[in-house]
């Protein structure tokens, strides 16, 4: 009989004999926090637990005041009798799984992640757990990612055309971690690499914990007069159509999401170009994932719900839905320049 470790609740994911909440979506005591986008860690909470690595970037999302504990990845720290971990998850920098005991029952709450691994980020753990609670952002058959070096082939072969049409390419990517995965894999020597403020933001944070990138120049520093053409610009999905983007004209477009794996998402957005590129874990990874753990029971959260229960059920598995108030790969608020 599995020990219920984590419950949903009107403020979040709740351990209740640990009496903390794991990325609660509102103000708690004790909060855990899988990694820093804006629908995993929210403001106000009393006192802040995340991985080491990511601290950083927590800080800059949750402001100064906010106190913020950290752990190195696979770190125990025991909390009323509770062993809590850090495990690397995949998604962004610091992006963690949550490893949570008691009385030798084992729960992993996985966050946000995906299973290809990349320079920007600690690469996913498999880990063995008694229960499992998933994202299933992508969790339909459709969903599969090729290669990373691929999509990178792809962006590159786009800029470069651009170049030579004498335009810029701006490419639409979410500010923290989707910006910066992306940068890593551009060809520095086709043209200027320019950043939004917000991912300037991001990507400081990246640099200062070591991460290498190629060279980059925000926008804002760009002298007056600058001709855009060649260029490549990095920007939230918030900045599309806004009058920040009009200055570089004429450009090119694109967005890099996971999302544009569907016919027709690129035309609803609006944009040129459309490069299948996403932080979140694919359905084969979904799959590998769940089974690795040899887990006896699954949650599932935020995504297509029903279907990866229905499927995990008849696979054999004892699966249930888990509802919270994650996005998964949505639209950022919007970020100034």
């Amino acid at each position: 009989m599995t020990t219920h470790l984590i419950i949903q609740t009107d403020r979040g994911l709740l351990c209740p004999p640990g009496d903390f909440y794991i990325d609660p979506w509102k103000p708690v005591d004790r909060a855990v926090i899988t990694h820093a986008h804006s629908d995993h860690a929210r403001a106000g909470s009393a006192r802040y637990l995340c991985a080491q690595v990511g601290r950083g970037i927590l800080q800059t999302r949750l402001g100064s005041t906010a106190m913020i504990d950290s752990l190195a990845f696979g770190e125990v720290v025991t909390h009323n009798g509770v062993q809590v971990s850090f495990h690397p998850a995949g998604h962004v920098l610091g992006s963690s799984q949550i490893r949570v005991e008691f009385k030798g029952e084992v729960w992993i709450v996985t966050g946000d992640y995906k299973l290809d691994a990349d320079s920007t980020c600690a690469p996913f753990e498999n880990l063995r757990c008694h229960s499992l609670l998933t994202e299933s952002t992508f969790g339909l058959p459709v969903y599969r990612w090729a290669p990373s070096s691929e999509v990178f082939a792809e962006i590159n072969g786009w800029w470069q055309t651009n170049r030579e049409a004498g335009k810029a390419s701006l490419l639409f990517g979410y500010s923290l971690g989707k910006a910066q995965r992306l940068i890593s894999g551009l060809d520095a020597s086709i043209g200027p690499i320019y950043l939004h403020g917000a991912v300037e933001r991001m990507t400081q944070e990246y640099r200062a914990a070591e991460v290498s990138l190629p060279p980059t120049t925000p926008v804002s520093m760009a002298p007056t007069g600058t001709k855009w053409g060649g260029a490549m610009i990095i920007a939230p999905p918030s900045a599309h159509h806004s009058p920040w983007a009009r200055k570089f004209a004429p450009v090119s477009t694109a967005m890099a999401s996971g999302w544009m794996r569907v016919r027709g998402t690129r035309r609803r957005r609006a944009v040129d170009r459309g490069f299948v590129f996403s932080d979140h874990v694919d359905w084969p990874g979904l799959m590998a994932t769940v089974k690795a753990s040899e887990a006896e029971h699954v949650w599932v959260t935020h995504g297509f719900i029903e279907p990866v229960v229905r499927w995990f059920r008849e696979s054999g598995l004892d699966a249930h839905a888990m509802r919270t108030a994650y996005e998964g790969e949505a639209d950022e608020p919007e970020v100034s320049e």
